[in-house]
């Protein structure tokens, strides 16, 4: 069988996707993609030497954003279990375009989507670069997503969205470079949770009941304005007006960074009915309120489009996601003759958010998609 470089974060779906392999008879090598110096020392080998890739070291003196070490241990413990390979690698200072991303979209007042970037630029990215350095087929990760082979003969791999619709992750793949799916593996896509858990819980690793990260991984805290003005520091201000649809000032806020299309909690003024974000003005860092009829939106653009198929005319139907954790909706959309896309809902969606991803689908099959402008 082939070799396998595969993401482990130390959760129980990339652990299992590990025996998964393992059992297919794949040579795994299980690699922690490390953000910060902490974790290393997690994930050193019992013998005390340091499984760290020096040919990746890079030299940074940021501060520590991401994974933790007890999830670094926890990968390292399920890799000698499986009696697989680990190490980790340094990617810090990619790891800083990630965070440098997250903190410049919410300052322009755009809702960041740094899963999606993570998977682009880390996973299906510099992962492959390292996978190429040491002879690697394939990369693998424990995303809820499938890859189903091509119906024309020679064709490029379908992405497809994982069986367990509660878990589906396909809508943060839809950047990946389409020539990669025929390199990919995603070998939990074809199972519930449930079944995950009882498989980590059956051979014996101590993740099959770690709860599934809920927050973006580098903001502790969870509170992601807190982050955002500790990374910009000094007289960082985005203060400004709460104003109506019609212009009028209703109340003031503490910075843009706390908002985000279709938020309702936290506007701290009071109305005789509920009131919504509705947009953004950086310029004048106005956060504009409306109804929920006014939130409402049938038409989208996007840019920085992505696309899996090469099939696709100019003009298709399909259902199309605004959100990682909203549902598919049927649209009509329309690819651009300058490369953008626009998307035509057939009922009004809420919280069209500008820095989120809108992605397509044809039935369980991811299309593309872009950035929502």
């Amino acid at each position: 069988m082939a070799r396998v470089v595969l993401a482990m974060s130390g959760g129980v779906d990339s652990s299992v996707a590990a025996y998964l392999l393992r059992e297919q008879g794949h040579e795994v090598i299980g690699v922690f993609m490390r953000h910060g110096e902490e974790s290393v020392e997690a994930c050193r080998a019992p013998d005390g030497s340091s499984p760290l890739l020096p040919v990746f070291e890079q030299r940074a003196d940021h501060k520590q954003g991401c994974c933790s070490a007890s999830d670094a241990a926890d990968a390292r413990r399920v890799a000698d279990r499986l009696g697989i390979p680990f190490y980790a690698l340094n990617l810090k200072e990619d790891f800083r375009q990630i965070i440098d991303y997250f903190v410049d979209e919410y300052t322009s007042g755009r809702t960041p989507n740094p899963c999606v970037m993570c998977n682009n630029w880390l996973k299906f990215g510099r992962l492959f670069d390292y996978a190429d350095s040491v002879g690697a087929e394939f990369v693998a990760t424990g995303h809820y997503a499938r890859l189903t082979s091509s119906p024309e003969p020679g064709g490029l791999p379908e992405l497809r969205q994982g069986v367990d619709d509660g878990k589906d992750q396909s809508y943060v793949l839809f950047g990946v470079e389409r020539e990669l799916l025929r390199r990919m593996l995603l070998p939990v896509g074809d199972f519930y949770k449930p079944k995950i858990r009882e498989l980590a819980a059956s051979i014996g690793l101590r993740v099959a009941e770690k709860r599934d990260s809920q927050e973006i991984c580098f903001v502790t805290s969870g509170k992601h304005d807190e982050f955002v003005r500790a990374r910009r520091g000094g007289d960082f201000d985005t203060s400004g007006e709460i104003v109506t649809t019609a212009g009028e000032v209703v109340g003031h806020h503490p910075g843009i960074e706390r908002f985000t299309i279709g938020q309702r909690k936290g506007l701290r003024v009071a109305f005789g009915e509920p009131r919504f974000v509705v947009r953004i003005e950086p310029e004048s860092r106005r956060v504009v309120v409306g109804t929920r009829e006014e939130l409402g939106r049938r038409e989208l653009t996007a840019a920085r489009c992505n696309w899996l198929t090469t099939d696709l005319p100019t003009h298709f139907r399909c259902t199309a996601k605004i959100r990682y954790n909203s549902p598919a909706r049927p649209a009509t959309a329309e690819r651009m003759d300058d490369g953008r896309l626009s998307v035509f809902f057939d009922e009004p969606r809420h919280g069209v958010a500008p820095g989120q991803a809108v992605v397509c689908y044809e039935g369980d099959r991811v299309l593309g998609g872009g950035w929502i402008e």
